[in-house]
């Protein structure tokens, strides 16, 4: 997968330790390199799993 050379902004966000182990769990588990890209990707299934429902509900 892999960052793309440019990104278009950077974003700040707290995470709850709970959250925080499960970004982590998840990073290890689908061996991401780095703790960014793993959030990159967990952003990515929830907006398509978002999408998907949305199209399930019309």
């Amino acid at each position: 997968m892999g960052r793309p050379k440019t990104m278009a902004g950077r974003k700040i966000v707290s995470l709850t330790p709970e959250l925080q182990k499960a970004v982590e769990d998840f990073r290890f588990e689908q061996r991401i390199k780095t703790e960014s890209d793993a959030l990159r990707r967990l952003i990515e299934l929830g907006l398509q799993a978002l999408r998907g429902n949305a199209d399930k509900e019309s």
